[in-house]
């Protein structure tokens, strides 16, 4: 498998996701809407097909393990921090999308 790129998703207080083994994550950013945190964003390169793991963050805290080959996969970093963009911009609403400090920065 040649070096893909996917967007991982967490919303705190409802689910996280994790990418374990066979996965890096390069960055890792907040997304704020109005003020208010809606979900945590991370670009993983894939080493290989893996399965994420999803967690409910409420009870009864179901886990689930998803495939990757079901996420949209990029050929590089830039590509992916490009459609992160598109997903989180909406014309003039107030939105944020910040790397977070400490995250890697890094073209691979």
């Amino acid at each position: 498998m040649e070096s893909t790129y996917v967007i991982l998703t967490s919303k705190p207080g409802v689910f996280r996701t994790e990418a374990g083994d066979g996965a890096d994550i390069i960055e890792t950013y907040d997304y704020v809407f109005y003020g208010r945190a809606l979900a945590v964003f991370s670009i993983a390169l894939l080493r290989r097909e893996i399965k994420l793991v999803v967690t409910e963050e409420t009870p009864p805290y179901v886990v689930n393990h998803v495939p990757s080959k079901f996420l949209e996969k990029f050929a590089s970093v830039d590509a992916a921090r490009k459609e992160l963009a598109h997903l989180t911009r909406f014309g003039s609403m107030e939105s944020a999308l910040t790397l977070r400090s400490g995250a890697i920065a890094a073209e691979h």
